[in-house]
C-alpha cells in the first residue's frame, strides 16, 4: 500500500508536456525520483523511491495506453461534482414563471432608442406587431455591423440564420401562435457554445475554423422559445481575459480599454446595444468581471442549473452557463428559458424556478460581507451608496462572515481539470498556436498542471467539501447576501462551492467607467435572489445608464 502511495504521489511529474517525446525511451532511476518528489514537497527514502520505480514504469505504459484513446473536449470525467450539503433538501413546490408585463409599450421616435429596451418591451413591441421580428433582427444586425468591428465583439454573424428564423417568428405570431417573451427576440451566444452549420471556435486560433455541427442545449432551449440567433460573441482564448484570436475585445464605455473576460463579447454586445440579450459563462469570474467593465447585469446560475452539453469543457466541476442582460428581470427571462434537465449532462438537478411577483423582496433575509465593504474595495464609494439605498427602502442587512477555510488554493481545481480537456493541445504542441504565451497563459498553466499529483488534486475537492458544508452553515439565516464585486475571496468561494450570483450596475468610476455589486443566493435561490436584484434597479437608476456610441466620449447617455 505504501508503494501504490509513494506512486501516485509521483505520478504527475513525469507527464509534462516538454517530455512527452522522450519519456517512453527514459529509464526511471532513484535519481530521478529524487529530483521530482522536491516538486511535491515531500521526501522519501532511497530504499522506498527504489521501491517505487517499476510500479511508476508500469504507470507509465498505462498513460501510453490511455493517450490513445481519443477524448474529445465533450466527454466528461465519470466524477461528477456535487454542491448539495449534508442536510439540504430541495423545493417542491412548482409555480407558474410570471415577469411583469410593461403597459403600453409603443416604437420610440427615435429607432436607436430600441437598443436598449429590455427584453419584455421588446417583446411587447413585437407580440403586439408594432414591430416584426424580422424588421428588429434587421435592426440589431446593422448595429453589429456597425459597432461589432470597433468593440472587436463578434466572431460570427448567423445572419442567414437569423433572417429565417425571425421570419419563422413573423409566422408564427400572426397565426396566434406566441410562445412568449423570447419569441422573435434576437440574441447572441458565447462562442464557446456549438451551433448547427456556423464555427464554434472557443476564441483560440488552433480552433478558429471549428465546426461542431450541433446546437448546445441551450442554444436550441432559446430556440424552441422563438429566440433569434444572429451572432456568436468572442471569449478570451480557451475561457480566459478578453484577448481572442481576433483582437481584443473592447468595453463601449471606453474602447481602449479590454472589457474582460472571458464573456468579454457578450458583455460588450449588451452594454454596446448590440444585443437585448446574450449567453455567457462563468468558471471563477467570467460573468461578473466583464458585466463589471461594461455595466451590465449578469446572472451566474447555481452549479448544475443549466446543461452544459454543447459547450467548451474548461473545469467540469466548476463551469456555469448564463445571461447578461439589461436587468434582472431579463436575466430571470432567459434563465426560465434554458435552465433544468436535458438527459445529456449528469450534473444537471431538476429544481423549481419559482420567479413570480409572490416574491416581498422586503421581506427576504439579507445579509453583507461586514469586512469586505470596510476593506473599501475600488468601488467603496459606490458600494456603500448601494448599502445606504438599501437601508433607505427598509432593507434590514445582517453581517455575515464567509468560511475561513484556504479557497484559493483550492483553484488549482481549474488547472487540473484544463489541463486535462485540453491535454491534446498540450501534448500536440499546438498550444504554441495561442496567441498568449505568457506564464500565466493557458499553455503555461496546462503544462505545470501536469506536474500537480492526483493525491493533492483529491485532497483539494476534500477541502472543497468542507467548504460547501459550511456555506450552508454560514447562509442558514439569510436568503439572499451583499458583496463589493471585487472581493476576490467571495468570488472565489462560491464558483467553487456552486452558490449563484446577479452582478448589477451601480454607479461610475471617476473616469467613467462603470461599477457594479454583487447579489449572492442560496443553492437553487435564483428566484429570490433575482427578486431581491430586480428591487434594487428599481430604486436606483443605474441599470438605464448607457454609454455614447461615438465612442469618443466617455459621458453617460
Amino acid at each position: 500500500m505504501k508503494n501504490k502511495t509513494i506512486a501516485l504521489l509521483g505520478v504527475a511529474c513525469f507527464v509534462s508536456g516538454a517530455f512527452v517525446a522522450r519519456v517512453a525511451e527514459d529509464t526511471l532511476t532513484v535519481a530521478t525520483l529524487q529530483e521530482a518528489q522536491k516538486v511535491i514537497g515531500l521526501r522519501f527514502t532511497e530504499a522506498q523511491l527504489d521501491s517505487a520505480t517499476s510500479e511508476l514504469e508500469s504507470f507509465r505504459k498505462d498513460y501510453e495506453v490511455l493517450r490513445r484513446q481519443e477524448l474529445p473536449n465533450s466527454v466528461a470525467p465519470a466524477l461528477v461534482f456535487n454542491p448539495i450539503p449534508v442536510g439540504y433538501t430541495f423545493e417542491t413546490e412548482r409555480t407558474p414563471f410570471a415577469a411583469e408585463r410593461p403597459q403600453k409599450v409603443t416604437l420610440p421616435k427615435k429607432r436607436e432608442e430600441l437598443a436598449f429596451y429590455t427584453i419584455p418591451q421588446l417583446a411587447e413591441l413585437v407580440r403586439t406587431q408594432q414591430i416584426s421580428s424580422e424588421e428588429l433582427t434587421k435592426f440589431y444586425l446593422d448595429r453589429l455591423k456597425k459597432y461589432g468591428p470597433a468593440l472587436e465583439c463578434i466572431t460570427t454573424l448567423t445572419e442567414e440564420l437569423a433572417l429565417q428564423q425571425a421570419r419563422q417568428a413573423d409566422k408564427e405570431i400572426k397565426a396566434g401562435k406566441y410562445k412568449g417573451l423570447l419569441h422573435g427576440i434576437p440574441f447572441g451566444v458565447k462562442d464557446l457554445l456549438s451551433t448547427r452549420k456556423y464555427k464554434t471556435t472557443w476564441g483560440a486560433m488552433p480552433y478558429k475554423d471549428q465546426v461542431i455541427d450541433e446546437d448546445a442545449t441551450v442554444v436550441q432551449r432559446l430556440q424552441d422559445a422563438g429566440g433569434v440567433l444572429v451572432a456568436k460573441t468572442t471569449l478570451g482564448a480557451l475561457a480566459m481575459g478578453d484577448v481572442w484570436y481576433g483582437g481584443k475585445t473592447r468595453t463601449p464605455w471606453d474602447i481602449s480599454k479590454g472589457s474582460s473576460g472571458s464573456s468579454a463579447g457578450s458583455a460588450a454586445a449588451v452594454a454596446g446595444g448590440l444585443l437585448p440579450y446574450a449567453i455567457g459563462t462563468e468558471t471563477l469570474g467570467s460573468i461578473v468581471s466583464p458585466s463589471t467593465a461594461c455595466g451590465t447585469t449578469g446572472l451566474r446560475p447555481t452549479f448544475g442549473r443549466v446543461s452544459r452539453h454543447g459547450a467548451m469543457a474548461l473545469s467540469w466541476s466548476m463551469d456555469k452557463i448564463g445571461p447578461i442582460a439589461r436587468s434582472a428581470e431579463d436575466c430571470a427571462i432567459v434563465f426560465n428559458a434554458i435552465y433544468g434537465p436535458d438527459g445529456k449532462d449528469q450534473s444537471v438537478y431538476d429544481a423549481p424556478f419559482n420567479y413570480n411577483q409572490s416574491i416581498n423582496p422586503k421581506k427576504l433575509r439579507v445579509g453583507y460581507l461586514k469586512d469586505d465593504f470596510a476593506r473599501k474595495y475600488g468601488f467603496a464609494e459606490n458600494d456603500q451608496a448601494t448599502l445606504e439605498a438599501l437601508r433607505q427602502a427598509g432593507v434590514e442587512l445582517v453581517p455575515i462572515s464567509l468560511p475561513d477555510l484556504p479557497a484559493g488554493e483550492l483553484t488549482l481545481t481549474i488547472s487540473v481539470e484544463g489541463a486535462a480537456a485540453f491535454d491534446e493541445l498540450t501534448r500536440s504542441g499546438r498550444d504554441s498556436l495561442l496567441v498568449a504565451q505568457h506564464k500565466n497563459a493557458w499553455p503555461n498553466i496546462f503544462r505545470s498542471a501536469r506536474f500537480i499529483p492526483a493525491v493533492e488534486y483529491l485532497q483539494a475537492q476534500r477541502v472543497r467539501s468542507l467548504l460547501v458544508q459550511q456555506m450552508q452553515e454560514t447562509l442558514k439565516d439569510v436568503d439572499v447576501y451583499i458583496s463589493p464585486s471585487f472581493a476576490s475571496n467571495n468570488l472565489v468561494v462560491t464558483n467553487l462551492t456552486g452558490h449563484p450570483c446577479v452582478v448589477v450596475p451601480n454607479g461610475f468610476q471617476k473616469n467613467g467607467m462603470p461599477t457594479t455589486i454583487t447579489f449572492m443566493g442560496k443553492l437553487f435561490g435564483e428566484a429570490e435572489l433575482l427578486s431581491f436584484a430586480k428591487f434594487y434597479q428599481g430604486i436606483t437608476p443605474h441599470d438605464e445608464q448607457h454609454p455614447n456610441m461615438d465612442f469618443g466620449k466617455k459621458k453617460k447617455s
